[in-house]
């Protein structure tokens, strides 16, 4: 979101920003006292766009123009406070020009902290992520309401996660649509509250618009890459989870993004701001308003090279669409592009109306009057929080290798010895991942493991270090490794091998780690590895006996350790599925990352697990302590006239098909949750036909021995239709297969009949290569 420079600083120098903070910073308008009273902006009895008018209206030019930036200066004449829009709440809520914690101890010193979004993605548990985003929007409007950051957040990351080196994978849901979008739609719900129509807790921003997934890559960079993407690939992947934002969860707010589309940089470009975003999916509601990203706007004339001046950059943004233009320091030339006569005054109003109007419906303007007025430092870290990231981290965790050795054969007390090995095993500083606040405690694998009782040992170890590195590690670990019962390794990745800016050139496991686990595998004892970070290639862990369980915990937030323990232990038993593909290390030689094509080619294997077919460990992938046996209820005959004569939704790719009905079963020895993935497979529609596409998913709890439960999948016509090459989306007739799990458990045949029917007809760019 930020250049590389700004970047660093807001995720690496938290203790500088802590040092700096004491007092709250944002002020809110008084309309009780002072000249702001007596404007319209203040009528209640109003409606949002009518108080944002006036407010616009009482404004000079001046005013106008200072206040189309991030961080805007607002009207002290009329007593409009000065406002930063930029607050971040990616997995809690976090620093940010516009958002800051108190330094030590008192109120709003730290805030509950989850594990990243691909974690959370992991859970297939809508209900959960509601939670968590009611959370987040709690403790966002508390830090608001005190002055320690705005009422907008720069959250969900919704961009679908395509490639494994991306260094922004892990603040998204995952790669699969279907995942995001709900993920997207529970996370709004919660942030924002369930009704649109009165005042919001905050508003929710979905980033970043559109096909956003790279860092830095063989000389091209997020600031000037041109995606060159079919009109197929964006409809039906990059910008789908930007129709559930915007079309059917109403989000408050959207931000472009750096990259340039079809040779169009994004926040200048009016087909997706315009046409598809405004038009298309009617995203016009009073405060749905376009923020750019952190100096993007600057990157229309600098780096994609555009416009010819920053002035000219600066007017094509806002004439397309942008509304805001998010500035470290000063970047844009709002200034320039006035003077020049390049930015009309109806598009400066047009601007600053959707801003306003997005405050008046969160209540900035009604002080104490305000529905979320009451809400203070008693509601940030609350039992009941914690209670949630907790769950949100042991739902979320995978396990990926298991021959019988988990759940830990042990009794805690000091004869139950576990050695406790690697790079996070006791640095509870590395849970978080990116995007983050200060927590409110952070308890490391070890800090759990001593807490339940286990007499612990403990060493650290390598990073990113190679072969040829000096190793200082692999004689504390045997000596660490040498009584003990069981040797549990944490290794993976930390932020310093992915994160913003940062994408990763590789996706083996660091040499240097994978010598030290083949070193304490000689020892015989049982060893299990935990994950952190984003996906590896784990075949030489796969492929190795000695290697007897794995764990993917990637970042799990402040009480990761605990998760990770309570799995370990069988306190609690591992349901988690991946939310991504796990690739061959040879993939990142065979696949640019600046190609945006999905499908497979004679130049490209396919991307995703709807289009790769090879993968070391496939999307929805996850092992459990028991067993199940799965049974799909017979499907019927589906006439497409009827499905579309019993629906009449503004959207028929939002018809629901009569629920999909699977009885489960718990036929091993443990109690455990339960993931229901359902995927549809079938030759109709345009070729290639995908490998299989998730069609629906729910997480059913606490199954015990012998229980037996069906679940009622919800699906819809969209979730069976296929995109053809214009962009439409088509519900085809045809043979299709439903299969339940990952591998297969379950599958179940349908057919649908009739005349090919387009739910949704995708508009034409206008002169614009695609």
């Amino acid at each position: 979101m930020k250049s590389s420079w700004a970047s660093y600083c807001l995720l690496s120098c938290s203790a500088a920003l802590v040092s700096a903070i004491d007092l709250p910073f944002q002020t809110y308008p008084d309309c009780v006292n002072g000249p702001l009273a007596s404007l319209k902006v203040c009528d209640a009895s109003l409606s949002p766009p009518q108080r944002a008018a006036a407010l616009v209206a009482a404004m000079t030019t001046e005013e106008k123009l200072q206040n189309l930036v991030s961080k805007s200066t607002g009207a002290p004449r009329i007593g409009l406070p000065a406002y930063n829009w930029w607050s971040e709440a990616l997995h809690g809520v976090a620093y940010a020009p516009g958002t800051q914690f108190r330094k030590g101890d008192g109120t709003f010193n730290s805030s509950t902290s989850f594990p990243m979004p691909l974690l959370m993605a992991a859970t297939f548990d809508d209900e959960l992520i509601e939670k968590v985003g009611e959370v987040i929007g709690i403790e966002g409007r508390a830090f608001g309401n005190a002055g320690f950051s705005g009422f907008d957040y720069w959250t969900p990351n919704v961009n679908p996660f395509k490639d494994p080196r991306w260094g922004r994978g892990s603040e998204t849901p995952g790669e699969d649509i279907l995942r995001i979008k709900r993920y997207a739609a529970s996370m709004i719900r919660g942030l924002e509250g369930p009704v649109r129509e009165r005042e919001h807790r905050v508003v929710a921003t979905c980033k970043h618009y559109a096909a956003n997934d790279f860092e830095d890559w063989n000389g091209s960079t997020r600031h000037d890459f041109n995606a060159k993407v079919t009109l197929q690939d964006l409809a039906e992947y990059y910008l789908s989870p930007f129709q559930q934002c915007a079309r059917d969860s109403k989000v408050g707010s959207i931000m472009c993004s750096y990259n340039a589309v079809n040779g169009v940089p994004a926040c200048a470009n009016a087909y997706l701001m315009q046409t598809i975003l405004r038009e298309h999916w009617n995203w016009t509601a009073p405060g749905n308003y376009i923020t750019s990203d952190c100096e993007a706007v600057l990157d229309i004339s600098a780096n994609h090279h555009y416009a010819k001046t920053n002035a000219e950059g600066t007017a094509l943004a806002f004439e397309a669409g942008t509304d805001s233009s998010c500035e470290y320091e000063s970047s844009s030339d709002i200034p320039g592009a006035w003077t020049q006569g390049l930015l009309e005054q109806s598009t400066v109003d047009r601007a600053l109306s959707r801003l306003y109007e997005g405050l008046v419906h969160v209540g900035y303007f009604e002080g104490n009057r305000s529905e979320y007025a009451s809400l203070g430092w008693n509601d940030v870290n609350k039992p009941k929080s914690q209670e949630v990231a907790l769950q949100a981290a042991v739902e979320g965790i995978v396990l990926l290798k298991n021959d019988k050795t988990l759940p830990l054969g042990l009794k805690t007390g000091p004869k139950s010895k576990l050695a406790m090995i690697g790079f996070w095993a006791n640095d509870p500083k590395t849970l978080s991942g990116g995007y983050s606040g200060t927590p409110a405690f952070e308890h490391s694998p070890v800090y759990a493991a001593q807490a339940m009782g286990f007499s612990v040992t403990t060493a650290g170890g390598p990073v990113l270090q190679n072969s040829t590195s000096k190793d200082t590690w692999t004689q504390a670990a045997l000596a660490a490794a040498k009584d003990a019962n069981y040797i549990l390794y944490f290794g993976g990745q930390d932020t310093s091998a992915a994160g913003e800016t940062k994408d990763r050139t590789t996706i083996n496991w660091p040499e240097a780690q994978l010598q030290l686990i083949t070193t304490l595998s000689k020892l015989g004892k049982p060893l299990v590895v935990v994950q952190m970070g984003d996906q590896l290639d784990n075949t030489p862990l796969l492929a190795a006996k000695a290697v007897n369980s794995i764990l993917w915990a990637n970042w799990p937030g402040q009480d990761g350790g605990t998760a990770v323990m309570q799995i370990l232990t069988g306190l609690k038993s591992p349901a988690g599925r991946l939310p991504v593909t796990q690739y061959p290390a040879n993939y990142t030689a065979a696949v640019p990352m600046t190609d945006m094509n999905l499908r497979p080619s004679d130049k490209l294997p396919g991307r995703t697990y709807r289009w790769y077919p090879t993968a070391v460990q496939p999307f929805g992938f996850g092992l459990h302590y028991t067993t199940f046996k799965t049974e799909i209820a017979p499907l019927p005959r589906f006439s497409i006239k009827d499905l579309l004569s019993r629906c009449d939704n503004a959207y028929p790719d939002t018809c629901a098909l009569p629920p999909l009905k699977v009885e489960v079963k718990n036929s091993g020895k443990r109690s455990s949750d339960y993931v229901v993935l359902a995927f549809l497979a079938g030759d109709v529609g345009p070729k290639p036909y995908p490998i299989k596409t998730l069609v629906s998913y729910t997480r059913l709890r606490d199954l015990s021995l012998g229980k037996k439960t069906t679940a009622h999948l919800e699906w819809t016509l969209g979730n069976i239709a296929r995109y053809d090459e214009q962009g439409n989306t088509v519900l085809y007739p045809g043979t299709y297969t439903v299969t339940v799990d990952e591998p297969v458990q379950a599958s179940a045949r349908f057919v649908v009949e009739g005349k090919a029917v387009v739910l949704d007809r995708w508009p034409a760019p206008s002169g614009q290569v695609v």
